[in-house]
């Protein structure tokens, strides 16, 4: 390891302990989360590591659907295309564009169907790196920082939910509590760490979970904020979200009792978000029942619920992966297969035009499981 990255860590270290001072010596998890993602230039989406990639060696932490297989992007450029001409748009937008991978498999395959594809990208290493794999869509690829006031088109959003910082809650002996992070007793070298502590909390879970036995889980606030703005400023087109993630009944099952909150990096996961701050993602699953009413009661409908296999299936993947090679084809496969990202992760789609039925979901939608 490098030296910079234990200053990286360091330097957020301190930055958090600040925090915790200023805010009476106890700080509410999203707010941690918040810092640990997004400190400018120390955040984990805020610095310049790798994140992206399918191994290790590679120096990334993870692999996302893009960089595992371009045939992601082809079959969820079917769906983008009918959204644009079932909505009379021609703009597409795009949510955290990671690597930018996504971004060039949707251009390659829309072609002069999307007048603009516009990136909305909040950390300005990972701007850079999309604009480098972008430099050949110059004239039509455009960044901003924040959503406008009124936008027209197709939001398509993958693996964006479950970086939004959650609020932790733990049921213990009966009593629910908020958790927090405080500041721990210093290392053996003097370095200052962090705790957890939990406080008495109004806030619960959006739905009962049976049982008296201890647990903790996570509530939305962000995400179902962040829906609310789409709502509101979306008003023409259709929105795609691809992530990982349960309906409510599921997500806040009796025996879910430990949560989904995990860490991620050199492609192994970890329960300890405390440690090794700016050098690993912090992630929790989406509950999906949670987006879906967040952007209803602020007028814009889901029209479509489903798994990515059936998802991916629907938009034509099986046919394109009559061409490919061997190992494109074993990747793709991945896309698709129950035990890897084929059942965990999720389709949901919402429309200004909620009597229509995109072509992702004519099987196997679930909208009844929501």
């Amino acid at each position: 390891m490098t030296t910079e990255r234990p200053s990286l860590t360091s330097a957020l270290n301190t930055l958090v302990h600040r925090a915790i001072q200023q805010a009476g010596g106890w700080l509410p998890f999203d707010r941690f989360m918040a810092m640990a993602l997004y400190a400018p230039g120390l955040g984990y989406y805020a610095n310049d590591s790798q994140k992206f990639g399918q191994m290790p060696s590679s120096g990334s932490d993870f692999v996302t659907a893009p960089e595992l297989s371009p045939l992601f992007g082809r079959a969820l450029a079917a769906q983008v295309a009918e959204a644009l001409a079932a909505t009379g748009t021609h703009d597409v937008w795009e949510f955290g564009a990671g690597s930018g991978a996504l971004a060039v498999q949707l251009l390659g395959a829309l072609g002069d169907t999307a007048r603009s594809y516009t990136i909305v990208e909040l950390s300005a290493s990972l701007r850079a790196r999309q604009q480098a794999a972008l430099a050949g869509y110059a004239g039509k690829v455009q960044w901003v920082n924040e959503l406008p006031a009124q936008l027209q088109g197709v939001v398509v959003g993958n693996e964006v939910l479950d970086a939004m910082p959650v609020k932790l809650l733990q049921r213990l002996r009966g009593d629910w509590m908020e958790r927090g992070v405080v500041a721990g007793q210093p290392k053996p070298d003097g370095t200052p760490s962090l705790a957890w502590a939990d406080r008495s909390t109004a806030l619960r879970p959006p739905m009962e979970v049976d049982g008296p036995h201890d647990y903790l889980t996570e509530i939305h606030p962000q995400a179902e904020a962040f829906m609310r703005t789409l709502a509101d400023r979306l008003q023409q087109g259709a929105a795609f979200l691809l992530d990982y993630g349960f309906a409510e009944s599921e997500y806040y099952h009796p025996q879910r009792h430990m949560g989904t909150l995990m860490c991620h990096r050199a492609h192994l996961a970890d329960a300890d978000p405390l440690a090794d701050l700016g050098l690993k993602d912090i992630t929790a699953h989406v509950n999906f029942t949670g987006v879906a009413l967040a952007a209803q009661e602020a007028g814009l409908p889901t029209v479509g619920y489903t798994t990515q296999a059936r998802f991916l299936m629907n938009c034509g993947l099986v046919d394109m992966l009559e061409g490919a090679a061997l190992p494109e084809r074993a990747n793709a496969l991945k896309l698709i297969h129950e035990h890897e990202m084929g059942e965990l992760f999720k389709v949901i789609a919402l429309s200004r035009q909620p009597d229509w039925l995109p072509m992702g979901f004519a099987q196997g939608d679930r909208m009844d499981r929501l």
